[in-house]
């Protein structure tokens, strides 16, 4: 599996803090994540707490998986903002997804603030084992 990098990322959070552009933005945040193999799947878990599960969308196309999570500013008309730490806005990540991956059956997951996704490995891609005969039992082989 092969994910994508936002360079800018670093930047984004400078130019935030800087001109204090925590609210709309021409660039979604970036969330962070954990990827790792467990078995005949792999699991990719977010990081985006308090995001409601309806604002999150998940699509899969040809290759590309795309989370897009919204956390809209929750402060009222009447408010004086003293700190505002916390990133609001559209969150977004795109992983590349190689073709020994099952994409019709990815499950996802929702809880505590973590997004989970489940991608399960393609049959043809699980690994088989291959019987040798020798001498006289002998054995035409096709993988």
């Amino acid at each position: 599996m092969l994910m994508r990098t936002d360079p800018f990322r670093e930047l984004d959070r400078l130019s935030q803090q800087f001109f204090g552009t925590t609210g709309t933005r021409a660039r979604p945040t970036v969330m962070p994540m954990d990827a790792y193999r467990s078995g005949n799947e792999y699991v990719v878990s977010f990081d985006i707490p308090g995001v409601r599960p309806e604002s999150i969308d998940l699509d899969v196309e040809r290759d590309v998986l795309t989370v897009h999570a919204e956390r809209p500013a929750d402060f009222g008309e009447d408010t004086e903002v003293q700190a505002a730490e916390r990133p609001r806005g559209v969150f977004s990540r795109q992983l590349f997804l190689g073709d020994t991956l099952d994409t019709e059956n990815i499950a996802a997951t929702y809880d505590a603030g973590v997004l989970t996704v489940r991608i399960p490995v393609a049959e043809q891609a699980k690994p088989r084992k291959i019987a040798v005969g020798g001498g006289s039992d002998r054995k035409e082989i096709n993988p």
